[in-house]
């Protein structure tokens, strides 16, 4: 099955796509054509979008699922019209949470994501900047500076979920690759040593390991099954002799893997949204 879905906002988009995603994730097979509309915050461009969505329905020959967080009546009055089923996120949820705390929303546009809280808005920039300058193992100084050190075998997804840490929770997560002769020693890296206690590590099945490393440099020793698996027996080695926690990120997303340091390392996040 196919359908299309829109996520359509007269802002970023972004609280659309994300609870749209997550409720479209369930409906396994299905295989979803999924198109963003963000800022869609006059008139003009409402009748746009319905034209747009009914020319898909036609094309389809099904309604397309439309996931909104329009706050002006004027807007969703005119995007009532088309020819989608309609999951109105903000009247869904805002109108009986107005009938529990007995206040009005303040129904304003892109409120979930404008600087509304400085001070976390500068944790989260500093912590990003700190993720980036010290991105894979290029500078050490700084790591008593860091909340947490993710090390690992190349290609094992340290970089990116650092990067998560930082944006979302507002951590200074530094990463340090282990290099092939760190892994032949089966020892820790000096600069490491230092900092065992914020040490936490990342393996990876071989064979996917091997497919990703195939992307980027491919027939290579470096992505040739032989050598993943001798770097993730090496590495894993490291973190069981160094008492070392680590994950097995296979299968795992980068939400999904930055979730489970948090829980297994006991962080708190120093951003809630």
């Amino acid at each position: 099955m196919k359908r299309t879905a829109f996520f359509i906002s007269d802002g970023t988009g972004i609280t659309a796509e994300t609870l749209g995603h997550s409720l479209l994730s369930q409906f396994e097979n299905i295989d979803f054509d999924q198109v963003t509309l963000p800022y869609i915050n006059n008139e003009e461009k409402a009748y746009d979008t319905v034209k747009r969505i009914n020319q898909v329905a036609a094309k389809d020959g099904t309604k397309p699922i439309i996931f909104d967080t329009i706050i002006n009546h004027n807007i969703r009055d005119i995007m009532a019209t088309c020819e989608g089923f309609m999951v109105d996120i903000f009247t869904t949820f805002l109108k009986p949470l107005e009938q529990e705390l007995q206040v009005s929303s303040s129904y304003t546009v892109g409120k979930s994501h404008s600087i509304v809280n400085e001070a976390g808005y500068k944790i989260r920039i500093d912590a990003i900047n700190f993720s980036m300058a010290n991105d894979d193992g290029g500078r050490v100084r700084h790591y008593d500076q860091a909340d947490i050190i993710l090390t690992g075998v190349s290609r094992s997804g340290k970089t990116p979920t650092c990067l998560y840490l930082a944006l979302q929770f507002g951590l200074n997560a530094a990463n340090y690759p282990l290099t092939e002769d760190d892994l032949e020693e089966e020892t820790l890296p000096a600069p490491l040593k230092a900092h065992k206690d914020k040490l936490f590590g990342l393996t990876i099945d071989p064979e996917r390991l091997s497919v990703i490393r195939h992307e980027r440099k491919a027939h290579s020793r470096y992505s040739s099954p032989r050598q993943c698996q001798q770097e993730t027996r090496g590495a894993e080695a490291i973190f069981n002799r160094e008492n070392i926690p680590y994950i097995d990120v296979s299968e795992l997303s980068v939400e999904e893997i930055s979730t489970r340091i948090l829980v297994q390392t006991g962080f708190e996040r120093r951003l809630r949204s």
